[in-house]
């Protein structure tokens, strides 16, 4: 996206500087702003809390681009627009959030030389806000909190802290997580300084307290601070060598703490998260992480003992068997999700400014990891948009769009106000940035690729290779105009060794297919050129990428995928435009199977049964084969654990910083697993890595079922009453439709006997010659279909459970309604929806006549013919309209109910459907399919969230237990 003008010798190592950059358009157009290539409309952000029924958020009239989901148009308006609710400061438009960003980054670049010209920098301006306004990428949340704000300018959403062993230090640690948590940001840092339990304290004699009981403090306070304004919750991380002498401690601390839930819970205790009594317990707000080193693993693997060594003299003061320990963070994990492992040796290899210090900790989710005392601000761009029609990926474009946003966080550091003055001035000094990506499982779902394969992690591999070396390529060459970062100079030769090494392991790759080669051959030759330019030059920061879990921003980039994850379902829940929401299924299916060469008929057959099972076992026409393409992190096919230890292993070595990302493992796992997982990371090269095994932890959100059965057992025994159904007989005289038909070959009859009123009373179906065994089956079937319908079953339940079932006889009809049939039951009930269900109840389940299916390819939406209930086609009348890079979105134009968002035409949009009134979040669609989902419930809104990395993201209203 942009080059820069021929630099002169002086530029060397950051003793000189050069030109500005000179920007090129991509995405924009000379003379024409890219606000006017867009159709803009207004809409109303309401948001309740589902329990309460209290509005928690009302602005009306808000301003967004049609294309926009009404999930993004609403996280955007409460979460990033500024201004008190109802005052004429406050934003109305996404004009407005974006020009008070990107124009502050566009005069900060100006003001600190950037550019080669006034017409470079609108230009870079005018290619930031079309990325922006299309969902190409988001700065992290931060950014939109503050930049253009008249509060202070804080840019980062990671920080890294230090304690020292001093009183002085600790409450200085309290104080300046406080501060961080203020600003809508969250830190960690390393208690191993903290002189242990087992040692004296100076001067008085007396034994220290150790590092845990200071934890108590901490956590504490963070429970009691909401960041950002009530935007989320304090995340935090805390970490501890695992030769401390008090790490036996530190791993039971949370372990302990789910015992004495447990108890309360049982003494009839609101023990939920969020619960009135959960607070009473301790270490609830961190994450806790050992920070191992391959002397403790290699102990482990031969079965040795490993000393713990004092925090003041460094002696060994203990010998444990390093096996026993090891099981026993491996049993804390499993009891409770916590601690996570971070390979200590391994970090600091990979450290680029060794003589600067050592890498000691990371920011809450585990992705950032450098200095401490320092900040990173991050970005992610949406690969989903860079994945063309034909299925390959547009690598040239994709490298040039890192280039832009790398520019663009850099300038930021320019500007930026930092917590403390400690942590600006190494940010200042070094200039960590944190570019990243979302999306990346529905790509290679797109792509016909499944996560847990080889040609999955060849191309997830290229792609990350290609963004850091593109990344530290415009690194290199913004040295030579503005200079390196300051500590360059003194650790230019570990820097330089840590870009041989990301060359190195970029030559590793090998690729598969098309897809993957020409994004690995575009990669070598950016790490290719841009090491030579930092030889000259050295680069202007000091770490580029990490893969953070991206939530509050995936959902403004309408991403299916957050940051490295899996797709989570295959069925989504989708808030709708005006209200309302839609059960739907992952639009990125349809194009997968069509990738695959599926005739349209099958998709819709496909897409239809994953609608109403969620998940592809036994769909009709898939091939088992292609089953894995479609597996996700919950459900029936979850991906095995070793599948996301193996992602994040091709993806670690192309990194500066880490992976967000939590494991997860099924409730039958046992300590041994968690052991195996555990030592495979730190065998393949991971930075870190946590686990969670399914319902591990008592403070899960068991929804209303729970307050019932509380209610049930203080009220008093009421009178039971029976009721039974009552059966209503056909008269003697009935009307009867009769249909042939013919299905894979074997012919029969189908009579259908109905009320004179209307409403289907009998069926009878005649298949093989009388006498036989199948003609006594098929009528002792339809006897006892007949009769269930005259006591009152619906015969939508029937359609439900027997279409799609599968055996032979089966394939094609004559039925031009049924081109493709997968047997005769599922033939039948079709028939029998077409003849006898209402257009909104057949339509919710996929089953639509030929002439419906032929309108609905002309014109985008499903239409009744004359004959149709209008009233019921009304309520679920959709619209479609595509976005930029096939991007599904809501057409603007009216419609009768308010305007629905399905994705794609055909087979998608076939199976949209009104989610039931209990859900609220695609946590609770799962479970009501049948898929226990471990997460929390919002503190917000109340919606359950989903896992996004190693946190979790409020698919209500945005809100999440993280940092980016």
């Amino acid at each position: 996206m942009t080059e820069t003008t021929p630099r002169p010798r002086s530029a060397r190592k950051g003793g000189g500087r050069g030109k500005g950059l000179v920007v090129e358009r991509l995405f924009t157009t000379a003379g024409r702003h890219p606000y006017d290539e867009v159709e803009w409309e207004r809409r109303d952000v309401v948001q309740t809390n589902w329990k309460t029924g209290a509005t928690i958020f009302e602005q009306r009239g808000v301003e967004f681009p049609a294309s926009w989901s009404a999930n993004a148009s609403t996280i955007v308006t409460t979460k990033y627009f500024r201004g008190a609710v109802g005052s004429d400061a406050r934003e109305t438009s996404l004009r407005q959030l974006i020009d008070r960003v990107v124009l502050t980054y566009g005069r900060a670049g100006r003001d600190n030389g950037y550019f080669a010209s006034e017409a470079d920098a609108e230009v870079f301006e005018h290619e930031l806000t079309w990325m922006l306004l299309h969902q190409v990428f988001s700065f992290n949340s931060p950014v939109w909190f503050n930049v253009g704000t008249s509060s202070p300018q804080q840019v980062s959403a990671c920080f890294i802290l230090s304690v020292d062993d001093s009183m002085d230090s600790i409450l200085n640690w309290y104080r300046e997580e406080g501060m961080i948590f203020k600003g809508g940001s969250g830190a960690g840092l390393n208690l191993s300084r903290i002189r242990s339990s087992k040692e004296l304290l100076q001067g008085s004699g007396g034994t220290a307290s150790g590092p845990v009981s200071f934890m108590r403090g901490a956590d504490a306070s963070a429970g009691t601070i909401k960041s950002g304004g009530a935007t989320r919750r304090a995340a935090k991380m805390v970490v501890l060598d695992v030769d401390h002498p008090d790490i036996a401690e530190f791993v039971q601390t949370k372990a302990r703490e789910e015992d004495k839930i447990r108890a309360l819970r049982d003494a009839g205790f609101d023990m939920d998260l969020g619960g009135e009594d959960i607070t009473s317990v301790q270490y609830q707000n961190a994450n806790n992480s050992v920070r191992v080193s391959d002397e403790f693993m290699r102990a482990v693997e031969d079965g040795t003992s490993f000393g713990l060594r004092a925090r003041t003299t460094g002696e060994v003061v203990e010998e444990v068997d390093a096996r026993e320990l090891w099981s026993s963070i491996a049993k804390a994990a499993w009891e409770c999700a916590d601690p996570g492992l971070q390979y200590d040796d391994t970090i600091n290899d990979w450290h680029t400014t060794p003589e600067s210090g050592r890498i000691n900790a990371s920011n809450p989710c585990s992705e950032y990891m450098h200095l401490d005392n320092s900040s990173c601000n991050l970005a992610s761009l949406n690969l989903l948009f860079f994945l063309r029609q034909d299925g390959s990926f547009d690598a040239e474009r994709f490298a040039r769009s890192v280039e832009l946003v790398i520019t663009a966080m850099d300038i930021s550091i320019c500007f930026a106000d930092f917590p403390t003055e400690a942590i600006g001035e190494t940010t200042r000094a070094f200039r960590q940035l944190g570019i990243g990506f979302a999306n990346l499982g529905a790509l290679l779902m797109a792509s016909g690729l499944a996560y847990d394969s080889e040609g999955g992690r060849s191309l997830a591999a290229s792609i990350t290779s290609l963004m850091t070396g593109a990344a530290y390529k415009r690194s290199a060459e913004l040295a030579g105009v503005v200079g390196a970062y300051e500590g360059y100079a003194r650790n230019a030769e570990g820097h330089q060794r840590i870009m041989r090494k990301h060359a190195a392991a970029n030559d590793e790759i090998r690729t598969l297919h098309s897809a993957d080669a020409d994004v690995h051959r575009l990669a070598t030759r950016v790490w290719a050129e841009g090491n030579e330019i930092g030889a000259a030059n050295g680069w202007r920061n000091s770490q580029a990428s990490v893969l953070a879990p991206t939530g509050t921003i995936g959902f403004m980039m309408d991403c299916d995928t957050t940051g490295i994850e899996p797709d989570f379902s295959l069925v989504k829940f989708k808030k709708l435009v005006g209200g309302g929401s839609m059960q739907i299924v992952n639009q990125t299916i349809p194009r997968a199977l069509r990738a695959f060469g599926y005739a349209e008929e099958t998709v819709e057959a496909i897409v239809e049964h994953i609608a109403q099972h969620g998940h592809v076992v036994d769909a009709p026409g898939l091939r088992p084969e292609h089953y894995e393409v479609f597996d996700c992190a919950i459900g029936a096919r979850a991906i095995r654990p070793m599948g996301h230890i193996r992602m994040m292993a091709a993806c670690q070595p192309f990194l500066s910083g880490a992976i967000s990302k939590t494991v997860n493992l099924p409730e039958t796992a046992t300590v041994e697993e968690v052991q195996d997982a555990y030592f495979q990371s730190w065998k393949l090269g991971l930075k870190a890595v946590a686990l969670y095994r399914d319902n591990c932890k008592v403070g899960q959100p068991l929804g209303d079922g729970k307050e019932a059965k509380k209610d049930q057992q203080v009220e008093a025994p009421t009178p039971v009453v029976e009721y039974r159904p009552t059966r209503t007989r056909l008269p003697k005289s009935r009307p009867s439709i009769t249909t042939s038909f013919a299905v894979g070959g074997a012919e029969g009859y189908l009579t259908a006997g109905s009320y004179p009123d209307g409403g289907l009373g009998e069926v009878f179906l005649k298949l093989g010659k009388q006498g036989s065994t199948l003609a006594g089956v098929m009528d002792a079937f339809s006897i006892a279909i007949s009769v269930a319908l005259q006591y009152g079953v619906p015969l939508e339940t029937y359609v439900e459970k027997f279409t799609n079932m599968r055996f032979e006889p089966a394939g094609l009809t004559d039925d031009p309604d049924v081109r493709m049939s997968q047997s005769v039951m599922d033939y039948m009930f079709r028939r029998l929806a077409l003849d006898h269900l209402p257009f909104e109840t057949r339509s919710a389940l996929g089953i639509h006549t030929a002439e419906e299916r032929a309108r609905h390819l002309e014109t985008g939406s499903y239409t009744p013919s004359a004959s149709d209930d209008q009233d019921d086609f009304d309520a679920v009348s959709q619209s479609v309209d595509t976005a930029p890079a096939g991007r599904p979105v809501a057409s603007s134009a009216p419609v009768a109910a308010a305007p629905t968002e399905v994705a794609e035409s055909g087979a998608g949009a076939a199976t949209a459907r009104k989610a039931p009134v209990e859900v609220h979040s695609s946590s609770e669609l799962m479970e009501s399919l049948g898929t226990a989902t471990d997460a929390p419930m919002c503190f917000t809104c109340g919606t359950k969230m989903r896992p996004a990395g190693s946190c979790y993201v409020c698919e209500g209203c945005g809100s999440t237990s993280g940092c980016s």
